[in-house]
């Protein structure tokens, strides 16, 4: 089974929606984010991909930790994702680009679509709604 490791960020709307992509090619939505770089901290991997993927700027200290799940990878077979997953503080506009194909703003109290990737579902869903 192989690994990898990924940073992942919960963005927000001004309605409290939170944003999922879509990247080319896949069928499955989950945060922005990506693998590191050699070298960058998760939080570092996570500022860079949110501003290449979706064109948000925030700075690798701002973010917030949230969590580190494994879940099942989305888009490839036999694969398991270690994921390290942040808050971006404030509310957000988000444009999709580099291999971003769309974006979905999700509202956390309807009924979830069926194709949201398992870490979103398995973890960091139950994770936003438990109380602190």
């Amino acid at each position: 089974m192989n690994v990898i490791v990924v940073s992942a960020v919960c963005v927000y709307n001004q309605d409290g929606q939170l944003l999922t992509v879509r990247k080319r090619g896949t069928e499955k939505f989950m945060h922005p984010g990506g693998k590191p770089e050699t070298g960058e901290t998760a939080a570092e991997a996570a500022s860079r991909e949110l501003l290449e993927e979706v064109g948000i700027e925030v700075a690798a200290q701002d973010l917030e930790p949230l969590g580190v799940w494994h879940a099942v990878a989305a888009n490839e077979d036999e694969t398991t994702i270690e994921a390290t997953v942040f808050t971006a503080p404030g509310t957000w506009e988000a444009h999709p680009s580099a291999e971003i194909a769309e974006i979905r703003w999700l509202d956390l109290g309807a009924p979830l679509p069926d194709d949201l990737a398992p870490l979103l579902t398995d973890h960091v869903l139950p994770a936003l709604a438990a109380p602190n």
